[in-house]
């Protein structure tokens, strides 16, 4: 049996690099390719058909891993996908999963529960921590329906990637060109923001945001 195709996505050499070792160990899987942003993962796609992306829900030149997963499901719906991120879980697995990946699996849980992943979304199955599992299943007897109104249940997923860009001190100039959008898109992001959240100036962002980041240990 040929080994599967693995095409990596992720805007960090090193990160791409250790995967790819991780990888090596495996005689059935295979990394066929490498890219940092999206036009180079659809590309790589285009080219290489791999049998599984791993996408990093941060990449390079603006748009993140979550609109590269929704462009996938829309241009290649057979490609299995899987989500592999520093992201906080809590806020980015369901996330991942609504934009079409098979699984979401934080980079910290190291390489066992990496390869692990891996395996579970090319079987054909759906991978999550465990207490992510359970998640979904009451978001699902919500009925997809938030029960509260943290930053992760109400904010789309551009709205939450500004949001996050305020907490890491970031300046409006600094988050249109990251995000690739324009400074006047931002202030209208920051002003849905401030009303789906209940705050009223952009210190109270930035000091909601802080301190969202440090509780889930990504820090500003």
């Amino acid at each position: 049996m040929d080994a599967y195709r693995i095409l990596i996505v992720d805007d960090h050499p090193l990160v791409r690099s250790g995967i790819c070792a991780m990888l090596e160990l495996d005689k059935d899987l295979a990394v066929c390719g490498e890219a940092e942003d999206v036009p180079s993962a659809m590309a790589a796609i285009q080219t290489l058909d791999p049998d599984l992306a791993l996408v990093d829900i941060s990449l390079k030149g603006g748009a993140s891993g979550l609109e590269l997963l929704k462009t996938i499901r829309q241009k290649h719906p057979d490609l299995k996908t899987l989500a592999v991120s520093m992201h906080d879980e809590e806020s980015y697995a369901l996330r991942a999963l609504k934009a079409g990946a098979q699984g979401y699996v934080m980079k910290q849980e190291g390489t066992e529960k990496i390869r692990e992943a891996i395996r579970c979304v090319l079987e054909g199955r759906t991978y999550l921590s465990q207490t992510m599992t359970q998640t979904a299943v009451d978001h699902l007897g919500s009925g997809g329906v938030p029960r509260d109104t943290t930053p992760s249940s109400v904010l789309s997923d551009r709205e939450l990637e500004l949001f996050e860009l305020t907490g890491q001190g970031r300046e409006i100039a600094e988050i249109a060109r990251i995000m690739n959008i324009s400074p006047r898109t931002v202030e209208v992001h920051r002003s849905h923001i401030k009303k789906k959240l209940g705050l009223k100036t952009s210190t109270e962002i930035f000091q909601c945001s802080y301190e969202w980041l440090r509780e889930r240990g990504m820090k500003p």
